[in-house]
């Protein structure tokens, strides 16, 4: 076997086991991640995963820089193009609500889920989330500052209380979707954007 094809077999399991792994996180949590379970599923020796990952962390901490890029593809990217400030925090409702009414992941958010498991602990994984959590923050106040400054929204609007409002109207959609199967859940999301930017509800 040549080495190149070697690094692109190794790649392609590797790229198997995140994949399995943010499946599994997304419905029974990071501590779902074992070494065992997923090799059982993957048809892989453990010793073979090991090999990927080294330790139960570091996959962890790999199952949610892949998370990450999967959100963003779904809930940044499409909203990425649109023009700063409300048009853009407009599009970002929209895709977020669709991403959730999706079911991109299988258990629901995977951020949501891990951030009530990890909230509480200390170490990487509870680092890398609020990381994780503070880049889409800003990301979120500096469209309502933008907002704020082309008189979109109201001058007296305090952008970390809306971001604040978001995401738990959100995180609540997520838990409606989950727990409930709510057939109504996004609607009501969507009413609650619509409140938050005064501006007609997104599509």
């Amino acid at each position: 076997m040549s080495p190149r094809k070697s690094a692109a077999e190794a790649q392609q399991t590797r790229e198997r086991i995140l994949e399995r792994s943010v499946e599994v996180a997304s419905l029974e949590g990071l501590d779902g991640l074992t070494i065992g379970r997923l090799a059982t599923d993957l048809g892989l020796s453990k010793s073979g995963l090991l090999g990927h990952f080294g330790t139960k962390e570091a996959l962890q901490l790999a199952a949610l820089e892949r998370a990450s890029g999967m959100f963003s593809r779904e809930v940044w990217h499409p909203a990425s193009g649109t023009r700063p400030g409300l048009p853009r925090l407009r599009a970002i409702c929209t895709a977020w609500i669709s991403y959730l009414e999706r079911g991109v992941f299988p258990g629901g958010c995977l951020f949501t889920s891990a951030t009530f498991e990890y909230d509480g602990r200390t170490g990487p994984v509870r680092d890398l989330l609020r990381r994780q959590f503070t880049a889409w923050r800003h990301r979120l106040n500096s469209d309502i500052r933008t907002a704020v400054k082309a008189g979109d929204l109201p001058g007296d609007t305090e952008p970390d209380q809306v971001v604040f409002e978001l995401n738990g109207v959100l995180m609540s959609l997520n838990h409606a979707l989950q727990l409930y199967a709510d057939p109504v859940a996004a609607e009501r999301a969507r009413r609650s954007v619509s409140r938050l930017l005064g501006t007609a509800p997104p599509d």
